[in-house]
């Protein structure tokens, strides 16, 4: 799987590409999605300003940041800085995705991200934020009081990144979505990481709960099936990964899952007989893209894959 498509929809509201020499749209049902092409001479900070002096500054609500011009060579920390920059303006701004790139325009770990203190202070009002590559991404313990959904989604999570959220403050927060990702671009980390993560996270208020792309796929399953931080959570998505028969039968037995109302475990190594039993659960678990373990004949190892790495 690769990402092979744009964003369509976000904060609600369907995505509109913005183009200077078109008349904005109006109504409160879209959101405008900025971005550059390749070799483009002008600049993401000058394409952020020139949006923002055509649009009612006060009823912005949302805004997508695609790509930003060399986003493999060139950072997110000057797209930042610009937006930050324009925050008095934007007093109703709830919702951002900085890095909304298919693979044709930048692999997911070739992204290169930025700091986002700068973003999260500028923004005390902002609800979600949504973080499209790991690579250079810096995330410090943050408080932030009304940040509802919180996503990073990235071919290999650093370490780094769970020990600031394990440090981290979000008390309404509903939507956790985290793409762990593979060793090969960048994951570092075990379960008692995220353990540490949930333990501090997991607000009353939380109703999804996603640890998607990871290589780790197993482990994550054995502890969450079993753990009590997941009672308030209705929806657990373990998708993308390499969750094979040893997750499956630990959420088959899992004490601490009968509040689920979705299990999303698509592209996964889980057998016929197992993939039968899921779906005996009484909640809708969604089973799609079954993979099948790679043999090396010279070797005799398995190896499984996620489904976004590079």
């Amino acid at each position: 799987m690769t990402i092979s498509e744009s964003t369509t929809l976000f904060h609600k509201k369907k995505v509109v590409q913005y183009d200077p020499d078109i008349a904005l749209q109006s109504g409160q049902d879209i959101v405008y999605r900025l971005s550059l092409e390749y070799d483009d001479k002008r600049k993401m900070p000058d394409l952020i300003s020139g949006f923002l002096e055509k649009t009612d500054k006060n009823a912005l609500e949302a805004l997508i940041i695609g790509m930003w011009g060399d986003p493999y060579e060139a950072g997110a920390d000057e797209v930042i800085a610009a937006l930050a920059s324009h925050a008095p303006q934007l007093p109703n701004l709830r919702a951002l995705f900085i890095g909304d790139m298919t693979y044709e325009e930048c692999e997911i770990s070739w992204i290169v991200q930025g700091s986002y203190k700068p973003l999260l202070d500028a923004f005390p009002q902002l609800e979600e934020l949504r973080i499209r590559g790991g690579n250079e991404l810096i995330i410090e313990p943050f408080a932030h009081q009304n940040l509802r959904k919180f996503t990073i989604e990235s071919g290999g999570l650093d370490q780094k990144i769970a020990q600031a959220l394990a440090q981290s403050s979000m008390p309404k927060l509903e939507y956790l979505e985290l793409w762990l990702g593979t060793d090969d671009y960048g994951f570092s980390g075990d379960v008692a990481l995220y353990q540490q993560v949930l333990a501090q996270l997991a607000t009353p208020t939380l109703r999804y709960l996603g640890l998607r792309d990871a290589q780790i796929a197993d482990e994550l399953a054995v502890w969450l099936a079993n753990e009590p931080l997941l009672a308030t959570v209705e929806t657990l998505d373990l998708s993308l990964g390499t969750l094979g028969d040893v997750g499956a039968e630990a959420l088959l037995h899992g004490t601490q899952l009968g509040n689920l109302k979705r299990m999303d475990l698509s592209h996964h190594y889980i057998s016929e007989t197992n993939q039968e039993k899921l779906n005996a659960l009484p909640f809708p678990i969604r089973l799609d893209d079954p993979q099948e373990d790679d043999e090396d004949d010279d070797d005799d190892e398995v190896y499984r894959y996620v489904a976004v790495g590079e």
